[in-house]
C-alpha cells in the first residue's frame, strides 16, 4: 500500500532515497527518433539545479531513453542555514 513521503523520510535523521520516474505512452525523455544528445544534458543540469533548491544531495544518476533514476539524500541542515527572504 502507498504512503505519503512524509511518513517515509524521517528529516531528523535523513537516509539515501531511490526516486524513478518514468515517461509515460511510451514517449522518450532523451535519444528517442529525432532528438539529440543535448536533451540529455540538460536533464543533467536540471537535476544538478533541483539538488541545490531543495537542499539534497545526489550520489548517483542514470538517464536511460525513456526513465530516470536518482539516488538523493535530503539536507536540512543546509536549508536551516538558509534565510527566510533568500528562500523563494
Amino acid at each position: 500500500m502507498a504512503q505519503p513521503r512524509a511518513t517515509l523520510i524521517n528529516l531528523a535523521n535523513p537516509g539515501w532515497v531511490h526516486c524513478i520516474s518514468r515517461c509515460v505512452r511510451r514517449a522518450f525523455l532523451v535519444d528517442g527518433p529525432g532528438q539529440d544528445k543535448s536533451r540529455k544534458v540538460w536533464v543533467e543540469q536540471r537535476l544538478e539545479y533541483v539538488a541545490r533548491q531543495f537542499s539534497c544531495r545526489v550520489a548517483a544518476y542514470a538517464v536511460m531513453s525513456n526513465h530516470l533514476h536518482v539516488v538523493v539524500r535530503m539536507c536540512p541542515e543546509v536549508a536551516a542555514t538558509w534565510l527566510a527572504e533568500g528562500v523563494t
